[in-house]
């Protein structure tokens, strides 16, 4: 039996396409990225796209804006970093060291989707568009509870700026 022609281009389409990616998997997991983008664009895509047919969906304002981007932040760099967040980590990423102020540095493992989420669940960059997309996704479901969530982690934002500069104080003043 001949191999199916649509599906050879298609490789080897996909395969040009990745050219400089491809040579090194184990830094660039690609097919993993597109699985994370496509259950991404999936989750999110249904869900604003259901809202946004909705009359009656609220829309943020200037400070609410603000509020649930500090809290994405605050929210991010927990699910990130934070040592009591590391056993959901775990699964992904190799605990390297402590990186002080009650967070931890860590490397992802693993090859494909395994390597690809660790990636994700130890960048806060990368984790905020997720978190983001949660918490306007809230926001558009029940606007007082997105509310209620943000302000939390606005707050726990503001003491960890506090807390930084209060150190900094202290160390000066030594």
């Amino acid at each position: 039996m001949s191999p199916n022609p649509v599906a050879e281009s298609s490789r080897h389409a996909i395969a040009s396409a990745w050219t400089g990616y491809t040579d090194k998997p184990d830094e660039m997991p690609l097919a993993g990225y597109a699985t994370l983008l496509a259950a991404y664009g999936g989750i999110f895509g249904a869900l604003f796209g259901s809202l946004s047919v909705r009359r009656d969906t609220p829309m943020p304002r200037p400070g609410d804006v603000i509020m649930l981007g500090i809290a994405t932040h605050k929210i991010g760099r927990i699910i990130t970093k934070d040592w009591v967040t590391s056993p959901l980590r775990a699964p992904f990423v190799e605990y390297v060291e402590s990186a002080g102020g009650g967070e931890v540095k860590e490397r992802s493992r693993g090859t494909g989707l395994r390597r690809a989420t660790g990636d994700l669940l130890t960048c806060p960059w990368c984790i905020a568009p997720w978190v983001a997309g949660t918490l306007y996704s809230l926001f558009a479901i029940n606007p007082r509870a997105a509310r209620l969530v943000a302000a939390g982690f606005t707050s726990v934002a503001v003491s960890d700026f506090l807390q930084h500069a209060y150190t900094a104080v202290r160390r000066a003043s030594t």
